[in-house]
């Protein structure tokens, strides 16, 4: 392990290039667009958040968001945007500005419902009258789950008609502002500050509603004429054929990934291995998935999904990290649905090994994914991931007329989500979708840390002092989210990851960074799924803390790590993936934050006012260890190959 300056050359003075409109690129360029002004060769990082919901999802619209697509544009770009309570003036009683503007984001308003809303918003449109719409304006939390229940079983409400189409034409109006929206967010320019895609949330449910949902992003404006919703298609592999008939064989250039959340909260329905007919998945069936599901939401604003810490699975002590205490989103509100976390629900390591067993079986990995993260914020507020300055996310909060939260702005469980981050050479659609194809991403809990990995068979021992770091990187291996290439005589895989610490702000500083760890998992000669987590650089036991009153870090970090690290277990006959995963020193927890300020003092009660009870309560963390996950490097032996890229 090295600790050292030269990073700083490595991150952030990466040369960039003007590249003639005629210069090949690496990526197929489907659009009109000026060419960008500068042009990263290695690539560089890109942060965004592909996980937003404005006024048009009825779950924000129910709890007081009257914030329209332009407008979460508008704050991923560094604007200020109102939030909920609105005075009767429509004014806002709070408001929300990024310090640091996002480089991309995208709109993923619920297509279930999208019309309902519309209408019971527009009192020109036949069904406003209806007794569900009134329902809707007079008692909105009531209406929540009403309208919820119909879209999870995959029905319309009855005044969209027989058919439904009533609510169907609803939907176009959004869907138009959305992408309108985008367009306009979107810069064009040779400046390049700027990426907005078209895309919408899919939100499915499982027979015991467990959550199947997934985002669907769209490279560039030719998009389906309507948005594919769980009521047309009420599983997956539906969404998946309607995606390819609407989108990717409709001859117009239209392409998309799919993007599945909270896999914690699936009960174990998200990645299944049967298809609708009960039937096993077939090679066909895995390549389809494997093609449109590239990418997957290891953290947001409901949860981590990395890995299950519980009964069964206590050594990994980090997997505790925002896991929340339920394993389907229904048992926040049903005590009768209400159950305990568990191994197989859906953690996605777990699901990675799963993979590999699927290549076993039939050739190509159904779950060969990458990890990003996003907010899920139902405020408009696009990459509003910062401790210190959340308001809370919505989602599950408090309805519309509550007025300005007492105490915690959101429910204790919740957090305010992550990031995600794209390595491409330059800030375009184009770019930067072709990098979330390959997988070349990673997800944070919210800290812009920056974060590269590279596996190979013969990487330097001297390579973190060199200034060409990802050069080599790329030209003796492959980034995150790649395939290693077959296993030399006598090899084994070498992997170069390096860290920096998010810089933060003037008056936000980041943290420094504690270590880094590299997870493998594999299936071993005997058929068995195993895993485990090698400390590769850094310092686990650094004594660093934070004082929980002054919310002030204790002890000593380090501002970049990195490290050459050769798996010393490795068998070359043994399928496995590996990922990187940074972790910061300690920090309060947005709770936490909330709880010092407001001096509450749990062994005084007089201390504890309306609204901040929770501060107190046994399930409170009041520390966190802010995280980087990568994009897995997967190894196949020589007899899997072929298994799809």
């Amino acid at each position: 392990m090295r600790v050292l300056f030269p990073l700083l050359l490595i991150f952030l003075l990466q040369p960039a290039v003007v590249l003639a409109a005629s210069a090949e690129r690496p990526f197929a360029l489907t659009e009109q667009r000026e060419p960008c002004a500068e042009y990263h060769p290695l690539r560089a990082p890109y942060f965004g958040d592909t996980h937003v919901h404005t006024k048009y999802s009825l779950d924000a619209s129910t709890q007081g968001t009257r914030t329209a697509p332009a407008d979460a544009y508008a704050f991923a770009r560094g604007e200020r945007i109102g939030v909920q309570p609105w005075t009767a003036a429509g004014e806002p009683l709070r408001s929300l500005q990024l310090e640091r503007p996002l480089d991309f984001a995208v709109v993923t308003d619920h297509a279930e419902l999208l019309g309902e809303v519309s209408t019971c918003n527009s009192p020109e449109a036949e069904g406003y009258g209806a007794w569900q719409c009134r329902l809707y304006r007079a008692w909105p939390r009531t209406a929540f789950f009403l309208f919820n229940t119909q879209s999870s079983r995959a029905k319309r409400l009855g005044f969209c008609g027989d058919d439904g189409e009533l609510c169907r034409q609803a939907g176009r109006g959004p869907w138009q502002e959305a992408q309108q929206a985008a367009e306009a967010a979107y810069d064009r320019s040779a400046n390049c500050d700027f990426t907005a895609f078209v895309g919408y949330e899919w939100t499915g449910a499982s027979d015991n509603l467990a959550n199947l949902h997934r985002n669907i992003i769209f490279r560039n404006e030719r998009v389906p004429e309507l948005p594919v919703s769980f009521i047309d298609t009420p599983s997956a592999p539906q969404l998946w054929d309607a995606l390819d008939k609407q989108c990717v064989n409709a001859g117009n250039g239209c392409e998309v990934l799919v993007i599945p959340h909270n896999s914690n909260l699936s009960d174990g329905f998200m990645f299944q291995t049967v298809g609708d007919d009960g039937e096993a998945i077939d090679a066909a069936d895995a390549a389809q998935r494997q093609r449109l599901e590239r990418l997957v939401e290891v953290m947001q604003h409901k949860g981590s999904s990395e890995c299950y810490y519980g009964p069964g699975n206590t050594e990994d002590e980090l997997c505790a990290f925002e896991q929340l205490p339920y394993d389907k989103f229904s048992g926040k509100f049903m005590s009768l649905t209400r159950s305990a976390p568990k191994a197989d629900d859906g953690f996605l390591r777990a699901v990675l090994r799963d993979g590999l067993a699927q290549e076993q079986k039939l050739g190509v990995n159904p779950f060969k994914v990458g990890f990003i993260g996003s907010t899920d914020t139902h405020i408009s507020a696009a990459g509003a991931a910062e401790e210190g300055s959340f308001l809370g996310h919505g989602g599950a909060g408090e309805p519309a007329g509550s007025g300005v939260p007492k105490g915690l702005p959101d429910d204790l469980e919740f957090n305010p989500g992550g990031l995600a981050v794209v390595w491409a050479e330059q800030n375009s659609r184009d770019a930067l979708f072709a990098a979330m194809q390959r997988r070349e991403t990673y997800g944070t809990s919210g800290p812009r840390m920056t974060v590269r990995f590279f596996g190979g068979w013969d990487y330097p021992a001297a390579m973190c002092n060199s200034a060409d770091f990802a050069a080599q990187g790329y030209r003796g291996g492959v980034p995150m989210g790649g395939d290693l290439s077959p296993a030399p005589e006598g090899g084994a895989p070498q992997f170069a990851v390096a860290a920096m610490m998010d810089p933060g702000t003037q008056r936000n500083p980041g943290t420094a960074l504690q270590r880094v760890q590299i997870i493998k998992g594999w299936i071993d000669g005997d058929g068995r799924q195993r895993e485990r987590v090698f400390e590769v650089a850094g310092n686990p036991d650094n004594g660093a803390s934070v004082d929980l009153q002054s919310c002030q870090p204790k002890g000593k970090g380090f501002r970049e790590l990195c490290t050459v690290w050769r798996d010393p277990q490795f068998n070359p006959a043994e399928s496995a993936y590996y990922y990187a995963r940074v972790v910061e020193n300690p920090t309060c927890r947005w709770s936490q934050r909330i709880c010092a300020a407001s001096g509450v003092d749990c062994s005084k009660p007089e201390t504890i006012s309306d609204g901040l009870e929770a501060c107190c309560a046994v399930e409170h963390r009041p520390s966190i260890q802010e995280r980087a996950w990568t994009s897995p490097i997967w190894y196949r032996p020589p007899a899997a190959e072929g298994g799809g890229k």
